[in-house]
């Protein structure tokens, strides 16, 4: 008899990545693409002059991350990313808390990371073309002081 899948648990497939959320503050921007949640340790090297052994030690060092790029289609009267982007000024800008979720099939977040004290340091129009059948999309590119993430 052939098994129809009923009785596997949720477990047993990885979620997919096409359903998502972000928000900031309180609101809730639909973007199409967010990429960039990588985390890293520097690594340290070191050898004391009198050790024996003709080799480097390496160590853990201090933790840094690389900017986030998050990608929207454009609609009419949606500033919300030039606006904040417009908010720099000679090193004044409000940084937000923002969260992105992977939401499962019921609207649940399972994945959340956290990300702290965001602000923008690049926003890109889209490319305007003629002869093109593409949806106009935009991107900012967003540094951060590093993010945390809870699973559901």
């Amino acid at each position: 008899m052939a098994d129809d899948g009923s009785a596997q648990t949720n477990a047993v497939w990885p979620l997919p990545k096409f359903h998502f959320q972000v928000k900031w503050d309180d609101t809730e921007l639909a973007f199409q693409e967010v990429s960039g949640l990588d985390i890293e340790s520097e690594v340290l090297e070191y050898r004391a002059g009198n050790n024996p052994v003709f080799s480097k030690i390496k160590m853990p060092g201090m933790i840094k991350s690389g900017n986030i790029t998050m990608k929207k289609g454009v609609f009419i009267q949606d500033n919300a990313i030039w606006d904040w982007f417009a908010e720099i000024q000679m090193n004044v800008i409000k940084r937000k808390a923002i969260t992105i979720s992977l939401l499962d099939e019921t609207q649940a977040p399972t994945m959340v990371w956290k990300v702290q004290n965001a602000f923008p340091v690049k926003v890109t129009s889209t490319d305007l073309k003629a002869e093109g059948n593409e949806v106009a999309v935009e991107s900012i590119e967003i540094a951060h002081e590093g993010f945390v993430i809870e699973n559901a």
